[in-house]
């Protein structure tokens, strides 16, 4: 655990408000993702990598600008996902990088790029393994901005919805496989 944080910490400083931010988050996401992976042994996936690639799905952050979570970077917030995949890809942490492109939302398809004209390379980013899937659904129910609130399943529904009803659906499919 130690090498994450330390790959966390060459991209946030320890002392500002965004590593806090990103981290507190992140562990969240983390705690959740593990909790539930917990509940399907006969899913058989790897704990370790649920942890570590959950503190680190979000690292692009910094890049983007969102304001009000101390991020000041050039890059709609809605990049963050693949341009941790590059910092990861640096890394060496391919798996792992694929966990951050593919986390945003409940996945973006490359129809929905288009069609949304989305500043995004053009392909599909849609969680794949078990792993990349509960990582993705255990983000969702954690929002930086309110770190002390956990989301309903009903509003992490409504907030998806303003995607289309392809991305709820998806949703949808993850909730069933996970949380039943």
């Amino acid at each position: 655990m130690t090498d994450i944080l330390n790959i966390i910490e060459k991209y946030y400083d320890p002392a500002t408000d965004l590593y806090k931010i990103l981290y507190n988050h992140s562990r969240s996401v983390a705690d959740k993702a593990l909790e539930i992976a917990q509940t399907h042994p006969e899913m058989e996936m790897d704990l370790q990598f649920i942890e570590e690639a959950s503190l680190l799905h979000d690292i692009g952050i910094y890049k983007t600008s969102a304001p009000k979570i101390g991020c000041n970077g050039f890059f709609d917030y809605i990049c963050h996902g693949y341009l941790g995949c590059e910092l990861l890809k640096k890394e060496g942490l391919e798996k792992h990088a694929l966990v951050s492109e593919r986390h945003t939302g409940s996945g973006i398809t490359k129809s929905s790029i288009i069609s949304n004209n989305l500043p995004l390379p053009i392909r599909d980013m849609l969680p794949i393994s078990m792993e990349e899937k509960l990582i993705c659904l255990a983000d969702k129910f954690y929002s930086k901005s309110k770190p002390d609130k956990v989301k309903s399943v009903d509003q992490i529904r409504k907030s998806l919805l303003k995607y289309g009803e392809d991305s709820v659906e998806r949703l949808n499919e993850l909730i069933k496989l996970f949380l039943g």
